[in-house]
């Protein structure tokens, strides 16, 4: 069981290190998605917490009337982004639902804003998106083979949720768009074909994508949850993450076929690597 505490905090708007987004709102700390490469792990160092990073959250019970006061003093059309180090539609959100009220706020004062989520959750937000002068939402998605994500992703929603929520935002007037990564070397590439088939079809403005990184502390529990589960596999993704140029030419090759897609259907790709 995850442990979840309130807690109070002294900013709501935090500039962001992110290129072409000026600020960050994330409504909570920790996630109980479970994803086993998270990068946001180093989040962990500024709290007090003892819990293993994903077995905790903690929760902002401010943010929004904090959020209300900055807006106020900062304006502009600045993209503001939610969210950077969690997930702004994880379990949580239900019960308090910290977004929904930012939300409520930034319409007020119609910011630009851009949602990242692995959670069908946003779907309930639908009467207050479609409100905002400019704003799209984002899935983060790893692979289209659900064995998969259950194992990196556990307590995320399943694949087919994100890609019928994509289509719901999108014919509500949305523009949506898919991070595709972190891109895990064999495992993402099985069904990287599926992926953009659907991609194809319409649901999707455009395309971000990303390798996976394991700078974040995050390897040992990668390579366990390969040992466990694709104990084939896992030489083979070891090689290409460790050795330097079999990651360049790997990678090289998958930038390859996502500009072909990209030249095929006018799908804008955007890579972070």
């Amino acid at each position: 069981m995850s442990l979840i505490q309130e807690i109070i905090v002294k900013s709501a708007l935090v500039k962001s290190r992110i290129y072409d987004v000026d600020y960050v709102i994330n409504p909570y700390i920790g996630c109980t998605h479970g994803c086993k490469y998270c990068y946001a792990r180093f989040m962990k160092r500024y709290t007090k917490h003892k819990e293993p990073w994903g077995e905790f959250v903690d929760i902002k019970t401010n943010i929004a009337n904090l959020l209300s006061g900055e807006l106020a003093r900062k304006k502009g059309k600045g993209l503001i982004l939610l969210s950077s180090v969690t997930d702004p539609y994880q379990p949580v959100e239900e019960k308090y639902e910290l977004t929904r009220k930012c939300l409520q706020r930034l319409l007020r004062y119609d910011r630009t804003i851009s949602i990242l989520t692995k959670s069908a959750l946003v779907t309930r937000d639908i009467d207050l998106l479609s409100q905002f002068s400019e704003c799209e939402v984002g899935f983060t998605i790893t692979t289209y083979n659900d064995k998969i994500r259950e194992v990196f992703e556990p307590e995320a929603s399943p694949i087919e949720q994100r890609i019928s929520t994509l289509r719901k935002l999108h014919d509500q007037g949305i523009a949506t768009y898919v991070f595709l990564g972190p891109i895990i070397p064999v495992l993402t590439e099985q069904s990287l074909s599926q992926l953009l088939d659907v991609f194809s079809e319409g649901v999707i403005d455009r395309l971000s994508i990303d390798k996976l990184n394991i700078k974040a502390g995050n390897w040992p529990l990668i390579r366990d949850t390969l040992r466990e589960n694709f104990p084939e596999k896992l030489s083979q993704v070891s090689d290409l993450l460790f050795d330097k140029q079999k990651n360049n030419n790997y990678f090289t090759n998958i930038k390859k076929t996502l500009l072909r897609f990209q030249s095929d259907f006018n799908i804008p790709c955007e890579f972070c690597f």
